[in-house]
């Protein structure tokens, strides 16, 4: 074949690209599985994060170690074991009505940890509120985002923001009464806590997201 021609550059360059579309086909098929743990495993450090385990280096063991069972809310607010494959983002099981329940054990006492999802400024916001046996008092919790502006909107990912919630209420009169105050217009103490000075819509959106997912846990929240 004339290598000059038109018709060998087709060829050639036809050949080309099936050969690298196989090989990126297999690399990505050959990486998905260590891709998803990778995920899985930051997953279980947010939520780990949310009852104040952090610098995790092995989920897996902090798992063990705190005793970590996920667990479905049934309609009448009871308990019962997840046992399909570990979910990585809450918010699909949100929209189908299935929300997630972790139950832990720090130092000997019962946690719960629910998983929340909403939306900032930019995208995507998501965190974890961890409670007390009680049901209705914070222990910790986790935020991260997706986009929101370093020094405004993305201070609901540092500790200083995320450690005003330990000690909370949760439900007041049998409705979410934890709420995000505009900063510096705390009159709750008991169930607020202060907005981001600069970051007022995605403190707006922190307060929607712990109302909106909270609420539907109403049923385990109220199961004394």
């Amino acid at each position: 074949m004339n290598t000059n021609s038109n018709s060998y550059t087709i060829i050639y360059a036809a050949i080309m690209v099936v050969i690298v579309a196989f090989l990126l086909a297999f690399v990505s098929s050959s990486l998905k599985e260590t891709q998803y743990k990778n995920v899985e495993q930051d997953t279980k450090k947010q939520i780990l994060s949310a009852i104040n385990v952090t610098d995790v280096k092995d989920a897996e063991a902090e798992f063990a170690k705190y005793e970590v069972k996920d667990m479905l809310m049934n309609a009448d607010g009871t308990l019962a074991p997840y046992t399909d494959a570990f979910q990585v983002s809450y918010k699909g099981e949100i929209a189908e009505k299935r929300f997630h329940v972790f139950e832990c054990k720090v130092d000997g006492a019962t946690k719960y940890i629910l998983p929340i999802y909403g939306a900032g400024l930019w995208g995507p916001i998501w965190g974890y509120v961890a409670l007390n046996d009680d049901k209705d008092t914070v222990y910790g919790v986790y935020f991260s985002h997706a986009g929101e502006t370093p020094g405004l909107g993305a201070e609901i990912a540092t500790p200083k923001f995320q450690a005003q919630f330990a000690g909370k209420k949760v439900t007041e009169n049998g409705a979410i009464g934890l709420t995000v105050a505009k900063n510096g217009k705390v009159t709750k103490p008991d169930y607020e806590v202060d907005g981001i000075s600069g970051g007022t819509i995605t403190s707006q959106g922190v307060d929607a997201m712990l109302k909106d997912c909270l609420k539907e846990y109403n049923p385990f929240l109220s199961n004394k």
